[in-house]
């Protein structure tokens, strides 16, 4: 440690453009790894595939499709987040724990209100275009 600061991780050693390419690595591997391991984030990136295509074919505004979009991307990005936590949970121990439980749970609680959101937000775009 130097003068009372966090320890320096060697993981942070990289700097400017070293780190840029460094980052972009690490994020190609955690797609790979939620790929290969998490059966949600293989079916929720199927999920955005299909809503990409479909908010794209619509007759609504640049914004409205950003939003149909946007919010299955948000879904992916807190299923990741969840899928993080329930590793370092693993990590630290696979003893039952109630708060392991209650960081798991937690998470997949994030999911879900992140899946009801994007429901949401489908539901008040695209219905009034069926009622049409």
């Amino acid at each position: 440690m130097i003068d009372n600061q966090q320890p320096i991780s060697e993981f942070k050693s990289k700097s400017g453009v070293k780190r840029v390419f460094a980052a972009c690595s690490y994020s190609v591997q955690g797609f790979k790894a939620a790929w290969r391991g998490e059966h949600a984030f293989r079916q929720e990136l199927a999920l955005v595939v299909v809503a990409t295509v479909v908010a794209l074919s619509l007759s609504i505004t640049a914004l409205e499709k950003l939003m149909l979009i946007g919010v299955f991307v948000l879904v992916l990005i807190v299923e990741l987040l969840n899928s993080a936590i329930e590793a370092v949970v693993d990590r630290v121990s696979l003893e039952h724990n109630p708060l392991s439980k209650n960081a798991k749970d937690f998470g997949s609680a994030a999911v879900m209100l992140t899946l009801t959101l994007a429901s949401a937000t489908w539901a008040v775009i695209v219905l009034p275009l069926l009622v049409r």
